[in-house]
């Protein structure tokens, strides 16, 4: 899997992590596609074997086998034999935002809500201990994920894994990361949104400036600005795909009945 990026790593470590005692192959098969949701694996992206799979998610071998069974009637995986041979992801980048969008639609408001109230406390506290302990080229570093030439709509959501690493706390900096490759995939779908990516931006970049000046209120509070933002727009679109799904259910008008000549 050819990822270099820290955020990257640190999406894909979220994907792989041990899943605890309920290891169900819907569950391994589930964690796989939010990190193909999150952008964590891409199309091409080779997988664990399935040794692999079950050792580091702490499952049966089985089980992993189960998952990237159901993962492959999905068309989402595909495996090839030979020397080069292994899992592969198969979901075009184009293909994404279906399938985040498919995962959107499934869930209630309530529900919607509740993944953001988390994500924001975990997100805030993160920020609040960045400002209390980043260094200069710390927040070097951060500014630079927002100045990349052609920004891709993940921007965000790099920068926001890279505060969290800020914080020092690794367990903290591991839920966030859990959460990342959780709600990061509906983040990705607000932020192809030119519109709502540009504003977001600019209030990333007042974050720098709250963790550059060691102002950890303002930054805890932005960062909470950041996820209101993103939870309107997410209902917003959960609205409108619902609409649209009932307006395609809608049965036709029966014809009127011919009269006899």
């Amino acid at each position: 899997m050819p990822h270099n990026t820290a955020p990257q790593k640190r999406l894909l470590t979220a994907v792989f992590a041990p899943l605890g005692d309920a290891g169900k192959a819907s569950r391994v098969e589930e964690r796989i596609v939010q990190g193909i949701s999150a952008g964590a694996l891409l199309d091409g992206d080779r997988l664990p074997t399935e040794m692999e799979l079950a050792a580091s998610m702490g499952v049966a071998t089985v089980t992993a086998r189960e998952a990237l069974a159901g993962l492959r009637s999905r068309g989402l995986v595909e495996t090839r034999r030979g020397r080069e041979g292994g899992t592969f992801v198969t979901l075009p980048s184009g293909d994404r935002s279906v399938l985040v969008r498919r995962r959107l639609t499934s869930m209630s408001r309530v529900e919607l809500r509740d993944l953001a109230i988390h994500y924001a406390a975990i997100a805030a506290t993160a920020a609040e201990l960045a400002a209390e302990a980043a260094e200069h080229e710390d927040v070097q570093a951060l500014e630079q994920l927002l100045d990349v030439p052609a920004r891709s709509s993940r921007a965000v959501g790099d920068f926001l894994l890279e505060l969290a690493a800020l914080s020092q706390s690794a367990r903290l900096t591991r839920e966030y990361v859990r959460l990342h490759t959780d709600y990061g995939s509906l983040l990705g779908l607000a932020h192809a949104d030119p519109v709502f990516d540009s504003t977001m931006v600019r209030l990333c970049r007042r974050i720098c400036t709250a963790v550059s000046e060691a102002d950890p209120s303002t930054a805890r509070s932005l960062v909470r600005q950041y996820v209101q933002a993103s939870v309107a727009w997410l209902i917003d679109e959960h609205t409108r795909l619902h609409s649209a799904a009932l307006t395609t259910a809608e049965p036709s008008p029966p014809a009127p009945a011919r009269r006899k000549a």
